[in-house]
């Protein structure tokens, strides 16, 4: 007999999720917040404003209700964008079991507090719930999920068996899952890397080549990889599918939003602009705020994180950026 799942957003990557549990057999529920994505699977059994083209499974069950999502499940996944967590878990704690597992698929800083998705979840649910708290990051955009073709990702949790229990829910001959204890590395690759992916696009964007963009992703991830260990992460955790996999995977795929945000900005938009006519969340954008300013508090030096959030916020202009990255003081690669 299959699980009962929820999954708290019904975006690409909630919906995706939704199509691979179903189709090992599992009862699941997706929560919709809007309408028009409700009515599109419902009806439709179809996801045209996030998935267009991929059919659901007919045992799909979707609501609107948090309580229906949440209620009685086994395992409940929050997938909603990273600004709105604190918000809708909110809503959903008085419906998710004390026994049920929580994995989180949000990919985020806190805006206001600066805290990982983690600490915001642990904050709404209690200390307890840490146990029952499983991370969700690798190299994934939803539509090769929800098409089936070979994807690898990493499920990080602070109790083993919670980790364990998400790898085996989740893997297919096409999914494969690996586990982790490192819950603040496996979080931090996530959130970083969609920053260093709006600036790779910028690079894309300006025609500054091949040898530019394998440049800004190395050091990228050497930000990246700072910024996890002064939060007390594990510097292979960045090396890994959580790391270097989403990075290349985000900086250099077509299918990225927040690459295409940085190409955009390369041709001259302004951030309302891209953002007016965007449907889905690029998380880069407000995360490039958090990241720079979580990085200053920490006293963590990431340059290109800096540039991007003067680009983003400041009105810089790209170009001016680049100079000041190339033009920096001279030093060792790795000190």
């Amino acid at each position: 007999m299959g699980r009962s799942i929820g999954i708290i957003g019904a975006g690409g990557w909630g919906t995706a999720l939704a199509k691979v549990l179903c189709e090992k057999g599992d009862e699941v529920t997706l929560w919709c917040h809007g309408e028009k994505s409700y009515q599109e699977i419902q009806e439709k059994n179809e996801n045209r404003s996030y998935l267009p083209g991929i059919p659901l499974p007919r045992s799909l069950k979707v609501t609107r209700s948090l309580k229906e999502a949440a209620a009685g499940k086994n395992l409940v996944f929050c997938v909603v964008p990273s600004h709105t967590v604190r918000e809708v878990m909110n809503a959903a704690l008085p419906h998710v079991d004390p026994q049920a597992t929580l994995v989180c698929g949000t990919k985020g800083i806190e805006e206001g507090s600066l805290l990982p998705m983690g600490e915001v979840l642990s904050d709404i649910f209690g200390a307890p719930k840490r146990e029952k708290l499983a991370f969700l990051s690798g190299p994934t955009f939803a539509l090769e999920v929800a098409q089936g073709l070979p994807t690898a990702v990493t499920v990080a949790a602070f109790a083993e068996r919670a980790a364990l229990e998400i790898q085996e829910a989740l893997s297919t001959q096409n999914l494969r899952v690996y586990t982790s204890r490192d819950v603040v590395g496996v979080q931090m690759g996530g959130v970083v890397k969609n920053v260093i992916a709006i600036a790779a696009g910028i690079c894309d964007g300006l025609g500054l080549g091949y040898n530019a963009r394998a440049a800004l992703v190395t050091r990228g991830l050497a930000e990246m990889t700072r910024l996890a260990i002064r939060m007390g992460g594990d510097p292979l955790t960045l090396s890994g599918l959580p790391g270097l996999g989403d990075l290349i995977l985000t900086c250099t795929g077509e299918l990225s939003r927040n690459r295409k945000v940085g190409i955009e900005i390369a041709r001259g938009k302004k951030l309302d602009e891209i953002l007016h006519g965007m449907r889905m969340v690029a998380e880069g954008i407000r995360n490039t705020r958090s990241v720079y300013l979580l990085a200053g508090q920490l006293a963590v030096e990431m340059p290109i994180v800096e540039q991007m959030f003067l680009v983003l916020y400041q009105d810089k202009k790209p170009r001016e950026a680049v100079r000041d990255l190339m033009q920096r003081s001279l030093k060792a690669e790795i000190a």
